[in-house]
């Protein structure tokens, strides 16, 4: 009976300390700012623009080798301009940073918070397999994002990829914006900011 009880007492142990494949019941993974990174278009009425946007910091937190939780920041002033060279990149990478766009000085992170994450049925391969719903504060303004995503928890880490879809005007980013501006004509840049990303953790 002790040898039983012994047993079932050590099962019960393994249990709440591992959940499938070794991955930790509960476990926060740092995430690697120097593999990681996030690929931003910008549109207009005359053509496209396209850059890169580094993490500063981030961690995921897993449940029973489940994505519950994830905070990252952004750091503003790592913006950058790939499709142009020179000093047409120069000058567009310093309209970026300006108060026109993100005002990198006085506003240097972008913090976005996790709220949930929703498994999307019959995923496959490397689709999107979650929605995940959370706040994005950019310029000290915060609104809600949605935006679906594949993460995998392996023994090793997470890796993960997605695309969000800004609309800036929802963070007072007004420049060339038709929603706070008439008769702009060709000079329209769209509100709409396609950000890819990938991020694998430590």
């Amino acid at each position: 009976m002790k040898t039983i009880v012994t047993t079932l007492a050590a099962a019960l142990i393994a249990v709440t300390t591992f959940a499938g494949n070794g991955v930790p019941v509960k476990a926060s993974h740092k995430v690697d700012a120097e593999k990681s990174a996030i690929f931003w278009t910008g549109k207009k009425v005359t053509g496209m623009h396209t850059g890169t946007l580094m993490l500063k910091d981030g961690v995921v937190e897993v449940e029973n080798g489940v994505p519950v939780g994830a905070t990252m920041t952004m750091d503003m002033k790592t913006i950058d301009v790939t499709d142009l060279q020179g000093e047409m990149k120069d000058r567009l990478k310093g309209h970026l940073h300006s108060d026109d766009f993100f005002s990198t000085e006085s506003h240097p992170e972008a913090v976005f918070k996790s709220t949930s994450f929703t498994p999307i049925k019959g995923a496959q391969n490397r689709d999107a397999n979650y929605t995940v719903k959370g706040t994005l504060t950019i310029k000290g303004i915060t609104n809600e994002v949605e935006f679906p995503a594949f993460v995998a928890v392996r023994d090793n880490g997470i890796v993960a990829n997605g695309k969000i879809t800004l609309d800036r005007s929802k963070w007072e980013i007004k420049y060339g914006s038709a929603s706070f501006f008439e008769g702009l004509g060709d000079k329209i840049i769209y509100d709409d900011i396609d950000m890819n990303f990938v991020l694998s953790t430590k």
